[in-house]
């Protein structure tokens, strides 16, 4: 009889052992069903959709979006978040915070524009908004929006439910030009953070892991020299626009005897301003790209042509001014995962027949297969892991610093092309809004997952840690760089007034 009583016991606590892990995972389903609830609610679909297409019209370039940061960070303020803007000496960067303790996790969001790629939305053809304007050609005025959309569903469950942490949303300019999240870092900002989502705007559903993309160092090189009078007395003179062209043929030429990874490109953005007068300050912006462990070494050979051409014209080397740096993305295996398990538990939007029939419009002009929208989730895998080219992004330090990984939300047009007039009239309406919106289900329910689940965070933080020992994190900024707070500000000077006709306003 005894035997039988302490059998029943041990069932009886069995039941009860089972019965509260079964609660557990309930309530961390009903916490998430909340989240997206709230992000399936029609209200809210279209309150951020809105402010997608606002920022859309605003079209401000990298360091100049004060309108865009602002709307951002008053949708957020007013929903309880705790606001600090201009941080890390950017007046448009800014970190939303909400709850407190531990887990921090901090969702990124862009929202810088384009030179030159104005365009009107949902027309398949090149119809620019106004000619030469700015125009949001890489979807960064989802990834800010969407980035918003979901901390906001997160700050709701945690009303709702009670679990504690702190949910983050950092507002990060000047993506396009690589610049603001290295500066973010050395402020100390993302010190006490856990985890980092990032998102991106694509015309695919999908992410990955491992490294990607390209290092880069943003610099500007300018030269000094002397005027003269061109025909008058040219020996008199010495020619910065010379020292500067004598630079572009010498890395020229290096190209030759790179690694086979490297990219180098660049604009002269100052040459003088007649010909009849010798220029005597003349300025080379030069993007320098690599792997990691090639980039700076590439960029002391860079460097030695500037100094050579300026010995060669007698000119003076006068700065050398690095704005920006930032490393290839090292993204993080156990965060891509969990990344793709709400990417399947979500699913593609569905798409109308117009949407459709737009997507295939568009695909027509650009001579691209007529498929119309994306219909399957990209299959997870693995970045390339011998690297050969590609664009770069200031996330991959944020990928060093914290295990980070980064979802592509669809919203545009397959066949669409980056930083182009096609991806500007994609990136207007209906399918913004529907990707948008499916990003931030899956990064939200994927945020929730982490405050929720702590073998979840401890895998993670493991990985993160064992990658760390081999891959160190280190600025490629020098000590004394600061943020170019002055970079476009001439060009968003020059169309302020005309897209200000154009703007869509929230109210």
């Amino acid at each position: 009889m005894k035997k039988l009583l302490v059998l029943l016991l041990a069932l009886l606590l069995n039941v009860e052992m089972f019965s509260q892990k079964n609660n557990t995972k309930a309530n961390e389903y009903a916490e998430k069903t909340y989240a997206l609830n709230y992000l399936s609610n029609e209200k809210t679909i279209m309150k951020f959709g809105k402010i997608s297409d606002a920022i859309w019209s605003y079209a401000e370039l990298g360091m100049q979006e004060f309108k865009s940061s602002a709307l951002l960070a008053s949708t957020l303020e007013a929903e309880g978040f705790t606001l600090e803007r201009g941080v890390a000496g950017m007046p448009t960067a800014f970190v939303a915070s909400y709850g407190s303790g531990k887990p921090v996790i901090a969702i990124l969001g862009e929202f810088d524009a384009l030179p030159m790629i104005s365009q009107k939305g949902r027309v398949s053809k090149q119809e620019p908004l106004i000619n030469g304007a700015p125009g949001h050609g890489c979807g960064h005025n989802t990834m800010g929006t969407a980035a918003t959309a979901t901390a906001i569903a997160i700050k709701e469950a945690m009303i709702k439910f009670g679990f504690k942490g702190t949910i983050r949303v950092y507002g990060s300019p000047a993506e396009e030009t690589i610049i603001s999240r290295p500066y973010m870092i050395k402020a100390g900002l993302f010190e006490d953070v856990d985890f980092v989502i990032d998102n991106h705007s694509s015309s695919e559903f999908s992410t990955e892991y491992g490294v990607s993309g390209n290092a880069i160092i943003s610099t500007f090189f300018t030269f000094k020299g002397k005027t003269a009078h061109s025909a008058g007395a040219p020996w008199s003179g010495r020619s910065a626009l010379d020292a500067v062209e004598i630079m572009n043929v010498s890395t020229n030429y290096l190209r030759e005897h790179l690694f086979y990874t490297e990219r180098m490109h660049y604009v002269i953005t100052a040459g003088g301003e007649a010909p009849n007068v010798v220029p005597d300050k003349a300025t080379v912006w030069y993007y320098i790209r690599n792997s990691d462990d090639k980039v700076e070494e590439m960029f002391e050979r860079v460097l030695d042509c500037a100094k050579g051409a300026a010995l060669a014209t007698g000119t003076e080397l006068f700065e050398v001014r690095t704005i920006a740096a930032a490393h290839q993305r090292h993204s993080n295996k156990g965060m891509a995962e969990l990344l793709q398990r709400n990417m399947d538990l979500i699913g593609m939007p569905a798409w109308t027949e117009e949407e459709n029939e737009f997507a295939k419009a568009l695909q027509k002009e650009l001579g691209q297969e007529e498929n119309g929208m994306p219909t399957k989730i990209k299959e997870f895998k693995a970045s390339k892991e011998t690297f050969v080219g590609g664009g770069s992004s200031d996330v991959g330090d944020v990928t060093l610093v914290a295990p980070t990984a980064s979802l592509r939300f669809p919203g545009g047009v397959p066949g669409g092309i980056s930083h182009h007039w096609s991806n500007v009239t994609a990136n207007f309406g209906s399918t913004a809004w529907k990707g948008l919106n499916a990003g931030a289900k899956v990064m939200a329910a994927s945020a929730i997952d982490l405050f929720m689940n702590e073998e979840l965070r401890n895998a993670i933080i493991k990985e993160f840690k064992d990658y760390s020992i081999k891959h160190p994190y280190k600025s490629f900024l020098p000590k004394d760089a600061k943020p170019p707070v002055d970079l476009n500000q001439e060009l968003m000077e020059k169309w302020a007034l005309e897209l200000a006709k154009y703007y869509i306003e929230v109210k």
